[in-house]
């Protein structure tokens, strides 16, 4: 009798960052952009300066949302992949069987829009961790990279030996 090994299909998962991470990151620019622009738009001393100024952070803002909103976490069966970019696209990819620990934390503000970034370890020379930031606070990801992780070791025949 020819039994087939079983074999379990993952599917990939793509993860973005919440928009919330975008305003938490950017808070102290998001403030300081409407500020300027109503100063600038006043009859005062530099505000022309500061209409300047303010034109050029908010079209800075303009483009970190835009590289924000690109960036895309890929779970696949056997890879993690994070790509990011606008004018030049950077993709970092993490092969699971590799990966070694996980860290997840929260600074207050994640916490208060219920927001977390995990980071994924691994023994890979050119990335050695990849920080999954702005990932949903009840999402249970660790769990899943763990499962794909072991399928991953036991297939390519992969065995952790602890000195302790």
């Amino acid at each position: 009798m020819n039994q087939s090994a079983y074999i379990p299909y993952f599917p990939t998962i793509v993860l973005q960052p919440h928009p919330a991470q975008f305003a938490i990151d950017e808070l102290p620019l998001l403030l300081l952009c409407p500020v300027g622009l109503a100063y600038g738009g006043m009859e005062k001393p530099l505000s022309g300066l500061a209409l300047a100024v303010s034109l050029l952070l908010c079209l800075c803002l303009l483009y970190r949302f835009i590289y924000f909103r690109r960036i895309r976490y890929r779970i696949g069966g056997e890879q993690l992949v994070c790509e990011r970019g606008v004018f030049l696209r950077k993709v970092d990819y993490m092969e699971l069987y590799r990966v070694v620990d996980f860290h997840e934390h929260q600074t207050l503000m994640q916490q208060i829009f219920g927001l977390k970034t995990v980071r994924v370890y691994s023994t890979d020379r050119n990335t050695p961790w990849q920080d999954l930031t702005g990932i949903r606070q009840d999402s249970d990801i660790v769990r899943t990279i763990r499962e794909r992780v072991e399928y991953n070791r036991q297939k390519k025949g992969i065995y952790e030996i602890a000195n302790h």
